[in-house]
């Protein structure tokens, strides 16, 4: 496997176990924060006890004006036990929505960062080839959605390092022009192989190039197929 795809492998597990190790983080740190302030919130039924505590030692407390005194204060205590209980269930909807966002939050960091990376290995290595396709028949190659037409020679020297690729193999000149004659590496020259890769290098760059940065509209001209943001002349 090429070196880039092992990176691009490792920068993935890498990223899965920083958004794991993330999410583990945050969860547990909210929960602490939840622990905390759970546990230091009052009781709902503080107090209900004390007004039920003062019902017990107020016997003296005969006429109807403190009789009535005493029931506001115990309908105080039920709407106060209510509303705590109700604070209680919204913050922890709210501590809900508060791990959802930041998980989110981090996910999407750590694939801004990947993402980055990604960018810097293509801009590093060039063109990215995710598609090709050869055809010997039309002698036609097909880069990245891209035709183009080399010749038999060239199309030929393509094949045999196509195939050589996909067995894992190294060809030496010898061996490429062993394959393409159908002899013996020993009766071959290096220079004859190097000199096909030259001339398909020719061939195929000289199209990209001309695919790529120099475009040819119809009828109008010549244009860089660039932004004009990015030239810099010295």
């Amino acid at each position: 496997m090429p070196d880039n795809s092992t990176s691009v492998t490792d920068a993935r597990r890498t990223g899965l176990r920083v958004v794991l190790a993330g999410v583990a983080a945050i969860v547990g740190i909210l929960a602490l924060a939840a622990v905390l302030l759970f546990s230091n919130l009052p009781d709902a039924d503080a107090f209900n006890d004390r007004v039920e505590r003062l019902f017990v030692e107020s016997d003296g407390l005969t006429s109807e004006p403190e009789i009535r005194l005493l029931e506001i204060l115990a309908a105080s205590g039920t709407s106060f036990s209510d509303v705590l209980e109700s604070y209680r269930q919204i913050i922890f909807v709210l501590l809900v929505f508060a791990a959802a966002l930041l998980v989110a939050a981090l996910v999407l960091l750590v694939m801004i960062a990947l993402l980055n990376r990604r960018m810097g290995e293509i801009e590093r290595q060039g063109i990215q080839v995710t598609d090709l396709i050869i055809s010997r028949q039309e002698r036609i190659v097909l880069l990245n959605n891209m035709e183009f037409r080399l010749t038999e020679a060239a199309i030929e020297t393509l094949a045999v390092l196509a195939e050589a690729r996909m067995d894992e193999e190294v060809l030496t000149g010898a061996q490429l022009e062993a394959v393409i004659q159908g002899r013996r590496p020993e009766d071959c020259e290096e220079a004859a192989g190097a000199t096909r890769i030259k001339r398909l290098r020719d061939s195929l760059g000289n199209q990209m190039v001309s695919e790529l940065l120099v475009r040819n509209i119809a009828r109008k001209g010549y244009v860089l197929a660039i932004s004009k943001d990015v030239i810099r002349m010295i």
